[in-house]
């Protein structure tokens, strides 16, 4: 591990870890503004609620079943078994959708299905299975019921006032139903951030182009792009920008101007043609936050704000590119719509062996790209390599674990935490 101020290959001075890169974006963005707009609670679904959403009344609204069988006097049934078995007379019936008709008194009962309304006099539901017929007007209960059982009284689920969901809550689709079921028809959401995707370097051309000697296609943009989806923003694509400098600062400044994030891929690491340190140096306050941390891949990554606005400037190798995409732009993709993140975007989503071993350097994050097979419980990772330019080696991927600075390498038989990727 390199001292501080002591120049790296690339000649930056005093890589830092990601941990601290994470902490200086985050701090950087601890007052940003979140813009909102209301839609529809059926367009609602992936979207970021932009306010704490209250429950307007009580869920359930009224004392329900939440069984077939029959609404009694909990009293009646104390000591009741299949050997000395309570009886009752059936004198109403709940029907669905309806009030009650009458109430329920001492050696009474109502039959009721799941979902019915508790009639007056009721404290208890026995289950259909919990009874025995005599005839239309009799039955025998075989167990006894406390107070109580079966029954959701109301407010149970969701009191009226109570919050329902946070500011920030993603909505999912059991967070539809829960606002459906409270009657709310419409969510005030955060507004997905634009996000500008620039792609730079004379030697790229656009993907859908033939290839002349010499260059190749942009796979970078497309692939950022639709991580920008995924990550919940609107990705702009800004095409692709040559080494010029006049036309890569115009374009940069007018990213800047128009949208809510920007990304350019390539021009992060040191060399004569590469811009983008120079592009980020000349933002507005609060300017370069980093460059370059102690990661494998994804070492030359530049982090910039002027504004509000934060810029990132990614290494042009495709797998840099996501890894460093992932670590830091999609947190703060979220953090632009004012969702709760920690500094990764991602969870662990599950845990498998090793099947050899990986050697790491002390000091550096690696991120290691593992291809999963066997079943739950018994899952195996096997490490995918191949080098950052190697996209290939992202598709053969089903996730990537982590080494974390202070360890130096695993050894075959680990149990290791996967990011699986969607």
């Amino acid at each position: 591990m390199q001292s501080p101020g002591t120049p790296d290959m690339l000649g930056r001075s005093a890589l830092i870890s990601v941990q601290s890169a994470q902490k200086i974006l985050t701090d950087h963005l601890a007052d940003v503004t979140v813009t909102s707009e209301t839609v529809a609670l059926i367009d609602g679904l992936d979207r970021i609620l932009a306010e704490e959403i209250v429950s307007p009344e009580n869920l359930p609204p009224f004392d329900r079943s939440t069984m077939d069988g029959f609404a009694v006097i909990a009293a009646d049934t104390y000591g009741a078994s299949s050997s000395m078995p309570a009886y009752l007379n059936v004198t109403g019936e709940v029907e669905m959708g309806k009030l009650p008709s009458g109430t329920v008194v001492r050696g009474g009962c109502f039959r009721i299905p799941t979902g019915g309304i508790i009639p007056d006099g009721a404290d208890g539901v026995v289950m259909l299975e919990q009874s025995v017929p005599i005839d239309e007007t009799m039955i025998e209960i075989t167990a006894s019921v406390a107070a109580g059982a079966n029954i959701m009284r109301a407010g149970e689920d969701i009191r009226k006032e109570q919050p329902a969901l946070a500011a920030g809550h993603l909505l999912r689709p059991q967070d539809i139903g829960l606002l459906a079921a409270l009657g709310i028809t419409q969510v005030r959401v955060a507004k997905p951030p634009t996000v500008a995707v620039i792609s730079t370097g004379d030697e790229i051309v656009a993907y859908t182009s033939e290839v002349p000697p010499g260059k190749i296609r942009n796979s970078n943009g497309p692939a950022l792009a639709a991580l920008v989806r995924r990550a919940g923003g609107r990705p702009v694509d800004c095409g692709v920008v040559s080494d010029d400098e006049t036309e890569f600062f115009a374009i940069i400044e007018q990213a800047i101007t128009a949208n809510d994030c920007v990304i350019f891929s390539g021009g992060s690491s040191v060399g004569s043609r590469d811009l983008g340190e120079k592009a980020v140096e000349r933002l507005g306050h609060p300017g370069l936050l980093v460059h370059g941390v102690q990661l494998k891949p994804g070492k030359p990554i530049l982090i910039g704000m002027q504004g509000a606005v934060p810029v990132f400037g990614l290494p042009g190798h495709p797998v840099s590119a996501q890894v460093c995409f992932e670590l830091f732009v999609a947190p703060t993709i979220k953090t632009l719509m004012g969702r709760a993140t920690s500094c990764s975007s991602a969870e662990p989503t599950l845990r498998a062996e090793l099947t050899r071993n990986i050697n790491s350097a002390a000091g550096r994050m690696d991120v290691v790209r593992v291809k999963i097979a066997g079943h739950e419980g018994s899952y195996k990772a096997s490490p995918v390599l191949g080098k950052s330019g190697a996209i290939s080696s992202l598709t053969q991927a089903d996730g990537y674990f982590i080494i974390a600075e202070n360890v130096q390498g695993c050894t075959a038989g680990t149990t290791i935490s996967v990011y699986l990727y969607r």
